[in-house]
């Protein structure tokens, strides 16, 4: 069974159970089976599909809205603007948009031109998906719109953290696909630890997303080459906040604040280094200062708003205090928290700042997750770039200047998958054209966007006769003039200049005329 609870509270939610490893490919098996028919549906049925989940998330959105409270600690503000509104954007976009970049895509045939080329991309049969805990909702629902948009059915292995939640949510879709006339087997959820992940990997699923640590993706890269499932890989981030000495600084300081205490800083495209240029770093930190020092804490609630929920796992609260503590040792200046608080309600992490920071220390390097804002200066871009490409990461980035052109060469030079300027990196998450995802350690692949949408395709290259005339390909037997002419004519095709191009057009032509006066003597 598998325990949940209420991390702001700690008040139990009860048990559900696990779902064994021996039947995770009977739930695949079922999966396939309600995708056989589900691939040769239309788009516009498909797009009634997600179009009913988007309806059905909008009659339930304040109960929604309680239950990821509930089961995450976080604030109810950003279980709206952090979850529902990326996922009803992410349907929004993909009812428009799905069609254009998944139906057959024309292409040159190159100097085939009694040929006509064409991309098609074919569903892949079942995705397997396994998602972490920080945001219940939009990490389980997203997969499920692009694999039902593609044509796919999909099995989702939610983080155990948030089973609770992960069960009603999955029932609400599949309330709304059986409503509109198909299986509720097109979108299923397994629960359990990492015996049930690993068995969803292997149990046969045609391509693989995963979520989460770069540990984790390591193991799930692993299993998955056993059986050549290709995979997306989503992991950590370290991300850059650059605030160059040109910046406006309340700009700055507020696109800082959330890019790290966003969900109690529980995301992958955290502000985890704020690189500040040190002409207006004491400035910066007097303004951080006083926007975090009044930060409320608490149970999120119609009655009780606050700044920042509690941490979702206790587990992750411990690996913070570990962080903070060492970075402490290690020479950083503790500025603001630094401690648990409200203990007695929940896991509360105090929202930290720390300032001082060099690249080398253990916080720079390693991801956080949590409410901790690291605070570095520099002198000068050159050493903003160095330092921002100096950790094993490469998901998202920041750049604040006044000075655009200034902000996209820094840009450029940043190690990541992902940059905005003059904002928080994670605000390309909501321009659903953009791909989602990283480099290096970050991992790699493609969520969102046209990317997205065909990482969980089939592309299929299609050759055919742009005429009904059918002239036979002859190859064998091989003449043997014929090499002296392919010659000729691979230096005519390619060859640089008039002359070079000239002297293969008198080749082609001796060695047709030779081929022919040999043909005759034959003859």
């Amino acid at each position: 069974m598998i325990p949940c609870h209420e991390p702001a509270t700690r008040a139990s939610l009860g048990e559900l159970p696990v779902t064994p490893a021996a039947q995770v490919e009977a739930v695949i098996a079922r999966a396939r089976a309600a995708q056989r028919s589900w691939a040769g549906t239309s788009f516009a049925a498909r797009r009634r599909v997600l179009q009913a989940i988007s309806d059905r998330l909008l009659a339930e959105l304040d109960d929604v809205v309680e239950q990821i409270v509930r089961d995450s600690g976080k604030t109810r503000e950003n279980a709206l603007m952090g979850e529902i509104l990326p996922v009803c954007e992410k349907i929004k976009w993909t009812v428009r948009n799905g069609e254009r970049f998944l139906k057959p895509e024309r292409v040159r045939s190159g100097m085939l031109l009694h040929k006509r080329a064409r991309i098609e991309f074919q569903p892949m049969g079942v995705v397997g998906a396994i998602v972490p805990w920080n945001y219940p909702l939009q990490n389980l629902l997203n997969p499920i719109i692009t694999a039902l948009m593609a044509g796919n059915a999909i099995v989702v292995k939610p983080s155990e953290w948030v089973a609770w939640s992960s069960a009603r949510f999955i029932q609400l879709v599949q309330d709304a696909i059986e409503a509109e006339g198909y299986p509720p087997e097109l979108a299923q959820i397994v629960q359990g630890y990492g015996e049930t992940g690993a068995a969803l990997i292997r149990g046969g699923v045609d391509c693989v997303l995963f979520i989460g640590s770069g540990r984790n993706g390591r193991k799930v890269l692993a299993a998955a080459a056993e059986r050549l499932v290709p995979v997306v890989l989503e992991l950590g981030g370290k991300d850059p906040f650059i605030v160059c000495d040109d910046a406006d600084l309340e700009q700055a300081v507020h696109a800082a604040l959330g890019g790290t205490f966003i969900n109690a800083g529980q995301n992958c495209v955290a502000s985890e280094r704020i690189i500040v240029d040190r002409a207006i770093a004491p400035a910066f930190e007097r303004r951080v200062v006083e926007l975090v020092s009044p930060m409320r804490q608490g149970l999120s609630s119609e009655s009780n708003t606050v700044d920042i929920g509690a941490m979702i796992t206790p587990v992750q609260l411990e690996l913070v205090e570990r962080l903070v503590a060492q970075a402490i040792e290690e020479g950083a200046r503790l500025v603001l928290g630094g401690r648990r608080v409200h203990a007695e309600l929940g896991d509360f992490y105090a929202p930290t700042v720390l300032a001082g920071l060099t690249p080398e220390m253990t916080i720079m390097q390693e991801e956080v997750f949590g409410p901790v804002m690291l605070l570095c200066e520099v002198d000068g871009d050159a050493e903003a770039i160095r330092v921002a490409n100096s950790t094993r990461f490469g998901l998202g980035a920041s750049v604040m200047s006044r000075n655009r052109r200034r902000a996209r060469r820094i840009a450029r030079a940043l190690r990541s998958g992902m940059v905005a300027i003059n904002d928080f990196g994670g605000l390309t998450y909501m321009a659903q054209d953009l791909p989602f995802g990283g480099v290096g350690a970050s991992g790699f692949g493609r969520m969102n966007g046209r990317d997205g949408l065909r990482s969980f395709t089939n592309q299929r290259a299609v050759l055919d006769d742009r005429l009904p005339i059918n002239p036979a390909t002859v190859v064998f037997p091989v003449k043997p003039g014929l090499y002296a002419q392919f010659r000729a004519t691979v230096r005519l095709l390619y060859g640089t200049g008039l002359r070079a191009k000239l002297a293969a057009l008198r080749e082609l032509l001796t060695a047709r005329d030779r081929d022919a006066t040999s043909s005759g003597g034959h003859a």
